[in-house]
């Protein structure tokens, strides 16, 4: 479920729809919605609406990001708009986990991100090491 069917479910809520015609309208299920509903306070019809502002819009894309009181600021407005982002500005990314490392099958030095226990600088030269090659093809 996304937010904005969830903010459709607190607007339909508020509107003294039935769960159950929530779910119909929605191609929810209906436990589905009680469960929001019941999680969120919503059962009697009342619930704090998620709010976009002009000021929080999406870094990526540049829609508005809905963002809910009391948990931390939203930055984007999808998944795929994060790792769009991300991708595309690799070198403004704060990148604290980055590792030098000497191949102990070429004896190259190289860098590499987030795991501390790697050894290759390839998948090559880990099956030459590995399986018996010498390293040198």
């Amino acid at each position: 479920m996304d937010d904005i069917q969830k903010i459709r479910i607190s607007e339909l809520r508020t509107g003294g729809y039935s769960c159950k015609r929530i779910a119909q309208e929605l191609g929810l299920s209906e436990n589905t919605v009680k469960s929001f509903c019941r999680r969120n306070k919503t059962m009697d019809g009342a619930l704090e609406k998620p709010t976009a502002t002009a000021e929080h819009v999406c870094l990526q894309c540049g829609v508005p990001v809905i963002q809910t009181e009391g948990r931390k600021e939203k930055k984007f407005c999808s998944d795929r708009c994060r790792n769009k982002w991300w991708n595309s500005h690799l070198s403004e990314v704060k990148r604290k986990a980055m590792y030098e490392y000497t191949c102990p099958c070429c004896k190259k030095t190289f860098m590499a991100y987030g795991n501390r226990n790697r050894k290759y600088c390839s998948h090559e030269c880990y099956i030459n090491d590995r399986f018996g090659g010498d390293g040198n093809d």
